[in-house]
């Protein structure tokens, strides 16, 4: 521990405890002495790099809500459906809460997380802050618990082993959209995007 410049400082977000920070070795990650929170960990991702993986997420995203999700078949007849089919399905059997949930968590908050975070990175590519910076920090830390499509793709394959016993079942490309999108996702979620602080300083804005 010892005092610096802001920059050369890390802060406990769990105690408060302050330490001198250290460039970190690839795979390495910074612990609390104190309560043993993660400080911080080596980012193996540029913003460039970022940048990109978003821009394919969002491409993967529009894919997943245009194409079927899955494909039903009964006696010679068949259904499928997009996400939103099942979302006005729920709507109009009167579970209107489930349906809201549904299209939060799986498209407005994953769509919001991925139009901020392209947004930072744009500008960060380039040394810059973006415009409202600070306020869309805080907002990505909210959403983050609230993007749930890995939980979707889960549930959609028990259903699809489940149904498989009364109905011809066939997946379909909206699927497999959203188990890419879920990897996609997941890299994200291992990225600490408080290096952003660090990457693009205040007086760059």
């Amino acid at each position: 521990m010892g005092m610096g410049s802001p920059e050369t400082l890390l802060v406990c977000e769990h105690c408060d405890t302050v330490y001198r920070r250290r460039p970190l070795a690839r795979g390495e990650v910074a612990t609390c002495a104190r309560c043993g929170a993660e400080l911080e960990r080596h980012h193996a991702l540029s913003v460039n790099a970022m940048l990109a993986l978003i821009l394919t997420a969002m491409i993967v995203f529009v894919q997943a809500n245009m194409w079927p999700i899955v494909t039903l078949g009964l006696s010679g007849q068949q259904s499928s459906t997009t996400l939103w089919g099942v979302i006005l399905a729920m709507w109009r059997e009167e579970a209107k809460v489930v349906s809201v949930l549904v299209a939060a968590t799986l498209f407005f908050f994953p769509l919001l997380k991925m139009l901020l975070l392209g947004w930072l990175l744009w500008f960060g590519k380039a040394g810059r802050r973006a415009p409202g910076f600070v306020p869309l920090m805080v907002a990505l830390h909210r959403l983050g618990p609230w993007t749930m499509s890995e939980v979707f793709v889960l549930g959609a394959l028990v259903a699809i082993v489940k149904a498989h016993t009364y109905f011809d079942v066939t997946p379909d490309p909206g699927i497999y959209a959203y188990a890419a999108l879920t990897l996609l996702i997941t890299i994200f979620a291992g990225v600490d995007l408080r290096q952003l602080w660090d990457q693009v300083p205040e007086h760059a804005a």
